[in-house]
């Protein structure tokens, strides 16, 4: 058993990278493939996920006046800077100017249904962190699996001839895609937290804002 740790942890160390990445397989590439996309979304993630791109500055100073004097100009400004807020902002005027009839309870209805739709969107994009950090550990475990299915298969079609550091050399190789597996999925997981918690904060801002400005159109639909 000490034979079998010891050669392990010799091969591992002597292996180096390019030798990890040659025993690993054709599955190592599918590893690289995932590791490429989670970079990608945290890097899409680090510039998207901001107050500013949610709500932003400009309509947060400049919406709440157009909407008391001239929604038309609002809508044009929403129309200006796409964001969730925009989004549902012009689906509450939008349903205003097709029902001049409706009540504050359906203003606010339809603005809750966008408003859901946007956190819907704003929460959901961050869940193919979680995807790949739970698939990429199952990709390394079925590369370790075919490799000592390998390696056992090895010992076992000449037992009198097979050495306890040969079958370690060989188990050694077979758990490399699961090491890599965990080297995607630790960092995405742990990115996944922080940016679920981003979101979960972006999504509450957009609905106090939005709050507010349906208010605002709701009490100036209200007086005329």
């Amino acid at each position: 058993m000490f034979l079998f740790a010891t050669a392990a942890a010799n091969t591992t160390e002597s292996m180096g990278l390019m030798g990890a990445w040659t025993a690993g397989g054709s599955l190592m590439w599918v590893l690289l493939a995932m590791s490429v996309i989670s970079v990608t979304m945290i890097l899409y993630f680090l510039v998207t996920l901001r107050v500013n791109n949610v709500v932003p500055n400009r309509l947060r100073r400049d919406l709440p006046e157009y909407l008391t004097t001239n929604v038309a100009e609002a809508r044009r400004l929403c129309d200006d800077v796409p964001s969730p807020l925009s989004a549902v902002m012009i689906a509450t005027m939008d349903a205003l100017r097709n029902a001049p009839n409706a009540t504050p309870e359906m203003i606010s209805k339809v603005a809750e249904s966008e408003g859901s739709r946007q956190s819907d969107i704003i929460q959901g994009q961050t869940q193919w962190l979680l995807d790949i950090a739970t698939i990429a550990p199952l990709v390394g475990l079925l590369g370790t699996v075919f490799g000592m299915l390998y390696a056992f298969g090895a010992v076992g079609s000449d037992v009198a001839a097979a050495k306890p550091t040969e079958l370690a050399a060989g188990v050694s190789k077979a758990i490399v895609t699961t090491i890599f597996g965990l080297i995607v999925a630790i960092p995405s997981m742990a990115f996944y937290a922080w940016f679920r918690r981003r979101a979960v904060r972006l999504v509450a801002e957009l609905e106090g804002v939005c709050t507010e400005f349906v208010a605002i159109l709701s009490s100036k639909h209200t007086q005329e």
